[in-house]
């Protein structure tokens, strides 16, 4: 299995290393979606972090490495259900919410290079609006 991934947010790039004995299942659902162009937008409950929406997607899963508080650059996997499905991208302190509450989501990779980017990105989609991310496997 591919062990890192590679996004890319308006000209930076960050490297992830996926979590694969703590999230394998997650994993693996993240690689087959790959490569992923999407836009990544400021989470309106999450405090400092971008998403990537994915919608009604249904990914019947389990919870894996679940957390509600990740670090910057601790990418999850919501798996739907209380709100829509999605990635998130930490680039500050966090906790994970939605508009019906406090949230899990399976902690499935770790930014590894390029978390000096990580507040760059974070400005840009608070100050200039949606940005594309391109996500691919390394």
């Amino acid at each position: 299995m591919t062990q890192a991934i590679d996004i890319r947010v308006a000209g930076l790039h960050l490297t992830a290393r996926l979590l694969t004995d703590a999230a394998p299942r997650a994993c693996a659902t993240v690689l087959n979606m790959l490569p992923l162009h999407a836009h990544l937008l400021q989470a309106r409950w999450s405090g400092e972090a971008a998403w990537i929406p994915l919608g009604d997607l249904d990914l019947d899963l389990p919870y894996e490495n679940a957390t509600s508080h990740p670090g910057p650059g601790h990418l999850l996997l919501h798996l739907g259900g209380l709100s829509e499905t999605e990635i998130l991208l930490p680039y500050g302190p966090t906790l994970f919410a939605s508009k019906v509450g406090q949230l899990a989501g399976s902690h499935f990779a770790t930014v590894e290079d390029g978390l000096g980017s990580l507040a760059e990105i974070g400005r840009r989609v608070v100050w200039e609006g949606a940005q594309d991310v391109t996500i691919e496997p390394r």
